[in-house]
C-alpha cells in the first residue's frame, strides 16, 4: 500500500512539474510575441516619422536663406521673396495666446489641485477640460468664427489669438494640476502647522516646487499651437503684406504654408517647404527644452 502511494505521489508530482513547464513555455512564447508586436509597431511608427523628417529637411533646406527671414511673401510667379511677415505674424499670435492662456490655465489648475479637489465643480471642470483636450482644432476655429468673426464682420488677429488660447488652456490646466498633485502633502501640512495662510502656502511652496513642470507644460502647449492651421483659416486668415495690426487679418506661417503648398507656382512651393522646416525645427527645439526641464525636475526630486 505504501509503495502504491509513493508511486501515485511520484506520478502526480511529475505531472505537476510537467504542467508548470508547459505554462512557463507558453508564457515565454506570449512574452516573445508581445515583444515582437511592440517592436514591430514601434518600427512602423518610426519609419513614417523618419520619412517625414527626411522629406522635410531635403525639400526645405534649399529654401533656407537670409531672404526667408527678411523679405515678405512674394506675389505669384515672381522671383525671390521670403516669409518675414508670416514669421512675425505667427510670433505675435503665439505670444499673445500664451500671455492670455497661460495665467488662466495655471489658475484653473491651482483650483483643481488645491481648492476644488473632489468637489462637483472641480469634476465638471475636469470633464470639460478633457473634452477640450480631445476636441479637433477646426471645431475650436469654427466656434471662434461664430462668436467673434461673425460679430466683428471681418477676420482679425485677435480672433486667431482667442482660438489658439482655447487650444492652449486645457494643456496648461492638466499639466499644472498634475504637477501640483506630485508635491508631497507633508509640505502642505508643515506650512499649515506654522500658521501659513493657504494662498501663501500655494505661492511659496507648491508652485515653487512644481514650477519647472508647469513651465514644461506651457512649452508643450506652445508647441501644440505653433503649427495649427484650421483655426487660423476661420479667424485670422492671412495677409499678403506686412502688418502687425491684430484688429485686421494678419499673416501667419501655417496658413501661408497651406496656401503656397496648394499653388501651382514652384517658388511658392519652395517657400512652403522652407516654412514647414522652420516650424518643425522650432517645435523640435521646444520639445527638447521641455524634456530637459522635466528631466531636471525629476533629478532634483530624487536628490531631495
Amino acid at each position: 500500500m505504501a509503495i502504491t502511494d509513493k508511486r501515485t505521489n511520484g506520478s502526480v508530482g511529475s505531472e505537476s512539474h510537467a504542467s508548470r513547464n508547459r505554462r512557463q513555455v507558453w508564457r515565454r512564447q506570449k512574452n516573445r510575441l508581445a515583444l515582437f508586436l511592440s517592436m514591430a509597431t514601434m518600427a512602423f511608427g518610426l519609419f513614417w516619422l523618419v520619412w517625414i523628417l527626411i522629406s522635410t529637411i531635403t525639400k526645405g533646406i534649399d529654401g533656407m536663406s537670409v531672404a526667408l527671414f527678411t523679405e515678405m511673401t512674394p506675389p505669384p510667379n515672381s522671383e525671390g521673396g521670403g516669409l518675414a511677415n508670416a514669421i512675425v505674424g505667427s510670433g505675435l499670435l503665439i505670444f499673445w495666446a500664451t500671455v492670455f492662456g497661460t495665467p488662466l490655465g495655471i489658475m484653473a489648475g491651482i483650483y483643481l489641485a488645491e481648492y476644488g479637489r473632489r468637489s462637483l465643480l472641480a469634476e465638471m471642470v475636469r470633464f470639460i477640460n478633457d473634452i477640450l483636450l480631445s476636441a479637433p482644432s477646426i471645431v475650436v476655429g469654427l466656434f471662434v468664427y461664430t462668436i467673434v468673426v461673425m460679430k466683428m464682420q471681418h477676420f482679425s488677429g485677435w480672433a486667431g489669438i482667442i482660438a489658439l488660447a482655447l487650444l492652449q488652456i486645457p494643456i496648461v490646466i492638466r499639466t499644472t494640476e498634475n504637477m501640483l498633485k506630485l508635491v508631497p502633502n507633508n509640505l502642505r501640512e508643515a506650512a499649515y502647522a506654522l500658521g501659513t495662510p493657504k494662498w501663501k502656502m500655494i505661492t511659496a511652496i507648491t508652485l515653487k516646487a512644481s514650477i519647472s513642470g508647469i513651465i514644461t507644460g506651457v512649452l508643450l502647449a506652445i508647441a501644440r499651437i505653433a503649427g495649427e492651421t484650421a483655426p487660423l483659416l476661420f479667424t485670422s486668415l492671412s495677409n499678403q503684406f506686412w502688418s502687425t495690426d491684430l484688429s485686421q487679418p494678419i499673416a501667419n506661417l501655417p496658413v501661408t504654408i497651406f496656401k503656397f503648398a496648394m499653388s501651382p507656382f514652384s517658388d511658392w512651393q519652395q517657400l512652403a517647404w522652407a516654412g514647414v522646416l522652420l516650424i518643425t525645427l522650432c517645435v523640435l527645439l521646444i520639445n527638447i527644452l521641455a524634456r530637459v526641464l522635466f528631466a531636471k525636475k525629476k533629478f532634483a526630486g530624487k536628490k531631495f
